[in-house]
């Protein structure tokens, strides 16, 4: 899985493989990992520094013009952002379907995926954060991150209550969870989020550490995270 190909600082390129541009700590990269593995699907990766703004590269930009990471490369074909990569992976790779075929579990799926992907994350994300730190003030960042996560969280586990098995949405990972996992590993560990506050999540967060498609896809697992190099 290690392995990069000319943006980053890790490189090592195999022919014929899916090749993923990431950044160790961003969610939605961390998303489209979980899947990755869950569909057993080996993959190049790509490191993007984006602290060091390798995201505006020319190389990098003409894969995705907005400069956000992830970017999945499949031959010929580019897709960037996370949720249209998961469903490019679904409707190639049928191993491990991340959709269930009942309808309204599907519906759910959905929708705790757009709550995490329209509701919290985009609040969280560097540039938002910079630019709250530049307009408004830098002690506002973390009130800003924590008003939308347990508002988008409360949501999550009003949405869930009905639903959630072992997983989110059942006792089978489905797309939920690949989004639900990132988002709850980042916000309790960078922003101070009390989880015990949202004990479905919470109990979620605990079934998917016993995971290893999980437990690889996590920050601390990818070969451009600082400490990696230092160990």
């Amino acid at each position: 899985m290690a392995g990069g190909g000319g943006v980053g600082d890790v490189a090592v390129h195999e022919p014929n493989k899916l090749k993923l541009y990431s950044y160790w700590r961003s969610s939605c990269a961390q998303r489209v990992r979980i899947a990755l593995n869950l569909k057993g699907l080996p993959y190049d990766y790509v490191a993007v520094n984006l602290l060091k703004g390798e995201q505006f590269s020319p190389e990098f930009l003409k894969l995705n013009p907005l400069g956000y990471v992830p970017v999945l490369v499949d031959g010929d074909i580019v897709v960037s952002d996370s949720f249209a990569i998961l469903m490019y992976l679904e409707e190639k790779f049928d191993h491990h379907p991340l959709l269930p075929r009942d309808l309204q579990k599907r519906a759910i799926n959905f929708q705790a995926a757009n709550i995490v992907s329209s509701g919290i994350q985009p609040f969280q994300n560097l540039t938002a954060l910079n630019y709250i730190e530049e307009k408004v003030s830098p002690d506002e960042k973390i009130p800003w991150v924590q008003y939308h996560a347990r508002k988008g969280f409360t949501a999550l586990e009003e949405l869930l209550k009905g639903h959630a098995g072992r997983y989110a949405t059942g006792d089978e990972v489905c797309l939920a969870d690949t989004f639900l996992a990132p988002q709850i590993y980042g916000v309790s560990n960078r922003f101070n989020i009390d989880m015990t506050q949202f004990p479905l999540l919470l109990r979620l967060q605990e079934a998917y550490s016993e995971l290893p498609a999980f437990q690889n896809a996590m920050p601390e697992s990818q070969p451009d995270n600082p400490s990696s190099s230092t160990s």
